[in-house]
């Protein structure tokens, strides 16, 4: 009986203690809302206006862990070079049918029908430049004949109302091709008409024993900065009979051919013979006891 006195008043000591501290949580607790013992505190927002306000993550908002870089501002990337400096130049694409673009050499003439007075042929000097006799110098080198039109109209309004002007070219540089390598006569061609690789070496004096037939290179220039390169099996379309992979050249194309592997070992044949037949005496004569 004493015993079950004793197990009933440590009951009731372990229940009254228990319910004593869930009373403090509660009363603890902000609001009056209580949190479960071992979860997680919630998250509190900074009012607005306080200056922890600013730190703090919007709503769904991904947080930057600690010791993390954030992203560095003013478009500068991590390495702190801007994303133009690791951008990959990429080449520009070839215009279709391309204007001509003046250089050096050419003659150009002015025309003016109004006023003749001012009518003359200048040449565009080493540098770039043109002089004219009434305005100075001017650059005119890689640009446009409707380009230099609308400049040289521009430049001439200042004297002239509304000046009519004609730009033409009186004489320039005649498209050509170069052929360079192991063909009979390489050097620098005049193109004149529709003219194909095969065709352009033929002109160039044709292959020599040295050439690699199957190895012809193509250089055309797509850009100032970018030259774009192709090979051509010409040995593999002679010996079809097809030429429908036979390109056509392009004013300022270079086509290049190689040597061949017997050509490149050439130059050391008369030092490597004398030893192959020297060792073949020298085996011969001691396979025999002399």
């Amino acid at each position: 009986m004493v015993k079950k006195k004793v197990l009933t008043f440590a009951l009731t000591l372990v229940l009254g203690c228990s319910l004593s501290r869930a009373a403090s949580n509660v009363l603890s607790a902000p609001g009056g809302a209580s949190t479960p013992t071992g979860a997680p505190a919630a998250a509190t927002v900074p009012a607005a206006g306080s200056p922890s306000a600013a730190s703090a993550p919007a709503a769904g908002g991904a947080v930057t862990p600690v010791g993390t870089p954030s992203a560095p501002s003013g478009g500068e990337s991590a390495s702190g070079d801007t994303p133009g400096d690791n951008q990959a130049v990429s080449p520009l694409l070839e215009r279709r049918n391309p204007r001509y673009r003046v250089e050096i050499g050419d003659v150009i003439g002015l025309d003016f029908p109004f006023t003749p007075e001012y009518d003359e042929n200048v040449t565009v000097q080493p540098d770039g430049y043109i002089s004219l006799i009434t305005l100075g110098d001017m650059h005119v080198e890689g640009m446009t004949m409707p380009e230099i039109t609308k400049v040289l109209r521009q430049a001439y309004s200042k004297i002239l109302h509304d000046p009519i002007i004609t730009v033409a070219l009186s004489n320039f540089e005649q498209p050509y091709f170069i052929v360079g390598g192991e063909v009979g006569k390489p050097g620098k061609y005049d193109l004149h008409g529709d003219t194909t690789v095969t065709q352009a070496v033929e002109i160039a004096g044709g292959f020599t024993y040295t050439s690699k037939h199957s190895h012809v290179l193509l250089f055309r220039r797509v850009s100032d900065d970018w030259v774009s390169a192709r090979v051509i099996n010409v040995k593999k379309m002679l010996t079809a009979g097809n030429l429908a992979e036979d390109l056509h050249l392009e004013p300022g194309d270079m086509v290049f051919i190689p040597k061949n592997k017997l050509s490149k070992i050439q130059p050391y044949l008369p030092y490597l013979l004398p030893y192959q037949l020297f060792r073949i005496n020298f085996n011969a004569t001691t396979a025999y006891g002399y």
